[in-house]
């Protein structure tokens, strides 16, 4: 199979002409083009419930008034990054199932690809986290909780999550990109994933996957503390039986919250966090397909299906639709 290679001469170093790649060959989900359209049908469907669940809650939040509350504040941003970095990574994964061993991604659009998906779910963790810290107040203090979480505390608390995942995101790629690919260039994996670039690395990655290890681990470990310490004191006060019907009810919103960050670090943490092997990528793929198509489309559903406001806000929503079209 041909491949995108230019040669390139390193002078002060005397070496003899290298080959520097220009352009990279994605493999997909399996090595066997005839499952192709198997995974490519998967793909589609997770990537289509993803774009209409994330997409009707941002539009649901943003037309109900009553779900103008810090709490759907966090909930339509964590929609919006589902929403993007799914899209940064399912157009490019379809057309890889359907080619394969023949979707090839230029070193710059994969170098793209990865910083944006990078910082978007860098930032969605750290948006977890400020999620974990509004329910820690919405419970813990209720009586000032208005008074602490106002709408520019809110507004802050998005923007350093956003600023968290840019930050890291440059650390990250810049370290994957610093390094010399001079082939193979065959990528075993459905998108430009940072471990799975590294080995195709013709110069010492030991630095680079020491930069992704620690940047991924402070990453896991500020934001699960945060997390640990706000549930930790809902906990505390819930036993103590400080536990009145407005507590009462922002406690049952945790319930969800809960399931979204087991799913998100469970996954993440073990693809992440773990000292990189030369194993086969299989398990690094499925669990990547987890969190990148499988928990962005089963978001909406966990913060649906047992909300008891994002319901009548469906319900009302609907209502004044299908009131439109009558008057019509």
């Amino acid at each position: 199979m041909e491949r995108n290679f230019r040669p390139s001469l390193n002078a002060t170093q005397g070496q003899k002409n290298s080959t520097t790649v220009t352009t990279f060959i994605l493999l997909g989900f399996t090595e066997k083009p005839e499952l192709g359209p198997l995974f490519s049908g998967i793909f589609l469907f997770l990537y289509t419930f993803t774009v209409l669940g994330n997409g009707w809650m941002v539009t649901l939040i943003r037309a109900e008034q009553r779900l103008h509350t810090p709490m759907y504040f966090f909930l339509s941003n964590l929609s919006l990054l589902d929403l993007c970095y799914s899209s940064v990574i399912a157009p490019k994964a379809l057309e890889v199932q359907l080619q394969w061993g023949r979707a090839t991604i230029s070193l710059p659009a994969c170098a793209t690809q990865m910083f944006c998906f990078t910082t978007l779910v860098t930032a969605e963790c750290f948006l977890l986290a400020a999620m974990a810290y509004d329910r820690f107040l919405a419970i813990c203090h209720p009586l000032t909780y208005t008074l602490l979480m106002t709408q520019g505390r809110c507004l802050q608390l998005v923007l350093g999550a956003y600023s968290c995942g840019l930050l890291g995101s440059i650390i990250q790629t810049s370290g994957a990109f610093r390094l010399s690919y001079c082939g193979p260039n065959r990528i075993n994996h459905f998108f430009c994933d940072i471990p799975a670039v590294l080995k195709l690395s013709c110069s010492d990655t030991h630095l680079s996957e020491a930069i992704l290890f620690a940047s991924t681990s402070v990453i896991a470990v500020v934001t699960t503390a945060i997390i640990f310490a706000s549930y930790m004191r809902v906990l505390w006060s819930v036993l103590r039986g400080h536990a009145s019907q407005g507590r009462r009810k922002a406690l049952s919103t945790c319930t969800s919250h809960l399931t979204t960050l087991s799913l998100f670090y469970g996954t993440a943490i073990f693809m992440y966090a773990q000292p990189r092997t030369k194993g086969s990528q299989d398990q690094d793929k499925v669990v990547s397909m987890f969190y990148t198509l499988v928990i962005p489309m089963l978001n909406p559903l966990i913060y649906s299906l047992r909300n008891k406001d994002v319901k009548e806000a469906m319900k009302h929503l609907m209502s004044r639709k299908i009131g439109g079209l009558s008057a019509k």
